[in-house]
């Protein structure tokens, strides 16, 4: 099966100014940070009867607890990658056991199953605890062996039946002796991995304590450490993408612009409102990031599918957020689920934080930059300016992706 993860990345670093082509991931690792709320809470029916006959994974019957449990989980994860929206589902090792090694669920899917490698103290966000209040330090409970296999030891003679692509991440704190540690667990992870012949990607989190850096100033603050952490690693070595804080346009188009080969993904960072969410990818994109790993924000909405489509929808260039947002509660209204905020409530930007915590920096208001692939994708088409077929009917074939986006936009209106 080929994987859609793959096909995109070629295509954008084929042509990374001017492709469509974008990543989206569900971040389904969240049991390795928040234990028994890492499912998300339930939603129940208004009856608090039978299941509808359209089955759908958001809707819960049974109100012991508040949170969901594990195997409600899975069968949201299964829900979601047979939708086939998402490129890549993220998970923690024991999920990755279940459902890609034991059930063999991505086996026929283009979706590509991914594993959290490692757990930096700064994602133990469990109830009650102060782990999150220190300086983050390194630390992995999977192996790549068992993230690949489910065992101590992997033969890799054949196919691998787990995950074969990982997630490590890496946050700088600006203290000598913490950062130096940190790449040295970095350095000897991306060994390893290139030795057993697995893929990675790599997560670069905000300081998770008071670093001296001006929130404004973070962004650069990262930049520069990315680029000097990987100007060391030659192409065996590197992560197939990045995964960070958007620090706004300013410091996403730096990073973006800086080298072709290197592609930018942003993390969601805590739920907020639908139009956060929405807005926030549609931002990303429109400054060069071409991945987004959204976890609390898929997984606290009302109906993830429905949450899923609309991300799509807004990164094909087919509907702004703010139709998107409209878009998604006219969805639930049609389903009959009550939704956690009314429209207009739902369609406010919020101040969010980009930490497991809730504790660190929020996502930065920076200036924007007149670049031009800014400006080529903000450029605007009239109403009726598209390719066309001699009877009058729009000809998609021959239309340019600013085109589309005219068409689909003169269409839903």
């Amino acid at each position: 099966m080929i994987r859609s993860l793959d096909q995109k990345l070629a295509a954008i670093r084929a042509n990374p100014q001017t492709t469509r082509d974008f990543i989206l991931a569900d971040a389904k690792d969240a049991d390795m940070a928040f234990g028994v709320r890492a499912p998300g809470p339930r939603r129940y029916l208004a009856s608090h009867g039978q299941r509808p006959a359209q089955f759908s994974p958001e809707v819960w019957t049974r109100a012991e607890y508040g949170y969901r449990n594990l195997p409600e989980f899975l069968d949201i994860i299964r829900e979601v990658t047979h939708q086939g929206l998402v490129d890549i589902m993220l998970m923690s090792a024991y999920v990755n056991e279940q459902l890609t090694i034991k059930e063999g669920l991505f086996k026929n899917s283009h979706v590509t199953p991914a594993c959290r490698a490692n757990d930096t103290t700064d994602v133990w966000a469990v109830r009650h605890g102060c782990y999150t209040r220190e300086p983050s330090q390194p630390f992995r409970s999977a192996s790549i062996d068992h993230i690949q296999c489910g065992e101590i030891e992997c033969e890799r003679n054949g196919d691998i039946p787990g995950a074969n692509l990982g997630l490590y991440s890496v946050t700088f704190v600006n203290e000598l002796a913490q950062d130096r540690e940190a790449l040295l667990w970095y350095k000897s992870f991306r060994e390893e991995a290139e030795r057993k012949g697995f893929r990675h990607f790599l997560e670069v989190f905000d300081p998770n304590v008071n670093s001296g850096i001006a929130p404004e100033k973070l962004g650069e603050f990262i930049n520069d450490n990315i680029i000097r952490t990987l100007a060391g690693v030659p192409e065996a070595g590197r992560p197939d993408f990045l995964k960070i804080v958007y620090h706004g346009p300013k410091a996403m188009e730096e990073l973006a612009q800086y080298d072709p080969n290197l592609v930018v993904g942003i993390l969601g960072g805590s739920a907020g409102t639908t139009y956060d969410a929405f807005k926030l990818i549609h931002d990303a994109q429109k400054y060069g990031a071409r991945v987004a790993l959204y976890g609390r924000k898929i997984n606290n909405a009302e109906h993830q599918l429905a949450f899923i489509e609309m991300l799509r929808l807004i990164t094909n260039g087919t509907m702004s957020p703010e139709e998107a947002v409209r878009a998604y509660h006219g969805v639930l209204q049609a389903k009959k689920i009550k939704p956690n905020r009314t429209l207009e409530e739902d369609s406010q930007m919020t101040d969010q934080s980009m930490s497991y915590d809730g504790s660190a920096t929020k996502r930065s208001k920076v200036e924007v930059w007149n670049n031009p692939l800014a400006k080529t994708q903000a450029a605007s088409t009239a109403v009726g300016d598209w390719p066309k077929h001699a009877d009058g009917k729009p000809d998609f074939d021959k239309m340019t992706s600013a085109q589309r986006f005219a068409y689909d936009r003169a269409r839903l209106a």
